[in-house]
């Protein structure tokens, strides 16, 4: 039996002392993030890439190629079609600036920022200064989170990842919401991949990556995609995409496992939602073909405003047939998919965040005679025992209570669930990200966040702050912190495993032990532990 879905997400570290290479030692109030485009700026050596000559700039310790385009514009009569090749260019293109971001509307959710661009599918490149051509690094590409819904690659500042790491990271960008994600009888059967635009954009960029990345000093052999929340459902997505077979050779999926968005819907209901979404546009006609010349015509700000709840809620992957044939379950089960090693996990408190967002637009706070209806609009047939298994004088706030069960089984058990078919198949690691000081640059709100949803972004990227979020900065603890989970990442992109003599050693899933990133330390602990305090024992016997 399956419980209601909980709430919709568009609604609402490690030694005491650490020793780290000369390299991690560059703290983070050691790296000038200036504006480089004021002023002079000081020009990279041209790279001459398979579409024509891009030079970048030198910043931050970094050679940065920003805003290169690795695909023909999606707009017109490539409007919902597959990406296609860029016009080659002769004149050196100056890539010193970040491009457009995707289209996307207005929300108050934490990627959100209103964009009218469908020109927008540009990656940047971020290399170690003195890297030669010939050097052969790492390579980890960034896929943004935002519910497929919005997000830009021009809100990461890798600058850590790329200085302590030694590695090349590329962020891209992608198509999202309806733009990215849409399935209509009409389009579906004009003899291309369809629905899935999106995933096919993030393959195509991981094409241009295999081509283009030696050229920067990246070895093409040695890919590792990573994102979080909706960019580590999209790294889960590819795993299982037949497609993207051979375009990357490691994986990490950060808050990625969430229920409402990670099985496929069918076909059948993806069409009967565009179809929906068609009519809110004014353009649903009885022949499918004039359906979609309608659609095509359409100005992204009439899509917006028309069609504004399909542009503002999460988008859903669809089985296809091609990009998506078969659920993670059934791929991860039969061993059907793209094996690389993998590193998985979620957050201890990811919940409070949507909590945070809704008590931010409402201006309502949960209080505890609220908590029983609010379990049992969210639960439906199993809200009885949610409540025995959650009740609310277990916890400080009935808001941090009401956040504690869609934790555990909107992120935490499905993302422990995963594990258990990975590991049988791949070396797999697992984490949980727990330090519950972590700056907060959400939207104020009276819920204590915690370790919430997308709270340890900041620990890899450089003052992430959700495009629009308050500025914050980490603590020395927090420093500390980051520098072992860059250690983490980069040292498992380098070879699959994320252990190196500078910190504390994690175990593989398949001994029963996960990974506490948290201060003042962070250690190995038994995997019974963490399920037994996310009640994933309760929520396996009810979920599938």
């Amino acid at each position: 039996m399956q419980p209601k879905k909980v709430v919709d997400l568009a609604s609402l570290a490690v030694l005491a002392v650490l020793v780290v290479t000369a390299l991690s030692a560059c703290d983070d109030d050691d790296i000038d993030l200036s504006d480089s485009s004021t002023g002079d700026v000081q020009k990279t050596k041209i790279i001459q890439t398979e579409n024509g000559p891009v030079q970048g700039k030198i910043s931050q310790g970094m050679r940065e190629f920003l805003g290169i385009r690795y695909a023909a514009p999606p707009v017109g009569n490539l409007r919902w079609r597959p990406p296609q090749a860029p016009d080659e260019w002769t004149e050196v293109k100056e890539a010193t600036q970040y491009e457009a971001r995707c289209s996307a509307g207005k929300t108050i959710d934490l990627f959100g920022t209103t964009s009218t661009d469908e020109d927008c599918l540009f990656l940047n490149v971020f290399a170690p200064q003195n890297t030669s051509a010939t050097a052969e690094l790492p390579v980890m590409v960034w896929i943004h989170g935002g519910g497929l819904k919005d997000g830009s690659a021009n809100d990461y500042n890798p600058v850590k990842l790329v200085r302590q790491g030694d590695v090349i990271v590329v962020t891209i960008n992608y198509r999202t919401n309806v733009f990215g994600f849409l399935a209509l009888p009409g389009l579906d059967s004009e003899g291309h991949k369809f629905a899935n635009y999106g995933i096919m954009d993030q393959q195509f960029a991981l094409k241009w990556v295999k081509s283009n990345i030696s050229k920067f000093g990246g070895d093409p052999d040695n890919v590792t995609i990573f994102g979080e929340s909706a960019g580590g459902l999209s790294v889960l997505a590819n795993l299982i995409s037949p497609t993207a077979e051979g375009l990357f050779d490691r994986a990490i999926v950060e808050s990625g496992s969430y229920t409402s968005l990670s099985t496929p819907q069918s076909l059948a209901s993806a069409e009967e939602r565009g179809q929906a979404f068609a009519k809110a546009v004014n353009c649903q006609s009885s022949a499918p073909s004039q359906t979609v010349a309608c659609l095509r015509a359409l100005s992204v700000e009439e899509i917006q405003s028309e069609g504004s709840q399909y542009v503002q809620s999460n988008a859903s992957l669809t089985l296809d047939g091609v990009v998506l044939t078969k659920t993670q379950r059934q791929a991860f089960e039969s061993g059907d998919f793209n094996q690389v090693p993998v590193i998985i996990g979620t957050n201890k408190d990811e919940y409070r965040n949507f909590i945070g967002l809704e008590e931010y637009g409402t201006g309502k706070v949960v209080n505890d005679a609220e908590y029983e209806a609010r379990i049992k609009q969210s639960y439906g047939a199993v809200a009885s025992k949610v409540l025995a298994q959650y009740p609310v004088e277990d916890y400080p706030r009935a808001d941090v209570a009401l956040a504690a069960p869609a934790t555990d089984s909107v992120f935490v058990c499905p993302a422990l669930r995963k594990a258990e078919l990975l590991k049988e198949k791949v070396p797999t690691y697992y984490y949980e990200f727990a330090d519950r000081t972590a700056p907060v640059y959400q939207h104020a709100a009276p819920i204590p966040y915690g370790a919430y949803h997308s709270g340890e972004i900041q620990y890899l990227f450089k003052g992430f702050n959700g495009a629009r979020g308050r500025k914050v900065s980490l603590n020395d603890a927090q420093k500390m912190l980051s520098s072992v989970m860059i250690d983490y990442w980069t040292q498992f992109a380098r070879n699959g495993n994320p252990n190196g003599d500078a910190t504390p050693q994690w175990p593989l899933f398949s001994k029963n032990q996960f990974m506490s990133l948290n201060i003042p330390k962070s250690e190995a602990m038994s995997l019974s532990s963490l399920r037994q305090e996310h009640h994933c024992d309760f929520w396996d016997s009810i979920q599938e």
